[in-house]
């Protein structure tokens, strides 16, 4: 598994834009292959989805229709970092977001095996 910091929630009015961080430190093992990062959100009473993925090696990415246009997730190799550019943010987008990590297929939840800790999203209308 591989540790998770996420940095970079917070308030904001609606419209405005917010860049979420995701610190990815390595195992006291030999180095992780992570093949996919995500950025999952969740409200309470519900279940948590997936927002975007991103291949950590080839940089290929996937943003669920709501926040396409909106939202762009991206990485910085060299620094382990995996970033969550949102724009026009709406009050629906008002969740708990999360980094994850996982070896296999973004498209199943449960192929992600690490998770940070969660950040706060409030976006005020």
């Amino acid at each position: 598994q591989v540790r998770l910091v996420e940095s970079g929630g917070g308030l904001v009015q609606a419209g405005n834009s917010l860049r979420l961080s995701c610190a990815a430190s390595e195992g006291t093992n030999s180095r992780p292959t992570l093949m996919w990062m995500g950025w999952f959100r969740q409200t309470p009473g519900k279940d948590r989805d997936l927002v975007a993925a991103l291949s950590w090696n080839s940089g290929a990415t996937y943003h669920v229709d709501s926040v396409k246009g909106r939202f762009t997730i991206s990485r910085d190799y060299a620094k382990n970092t995996l970033y969550l550019e949102m724009n026009n943010l709406r009050s629906e987008d008002t969740a708990v977001y999360y980094c994850a990590a996982g070896a296999r297929d973004y498209r199943k939840i449960s192929n992600f095996d690490s998770w940070g800790q969660g950040t706060q999203v409030t976006v005020s209308s």
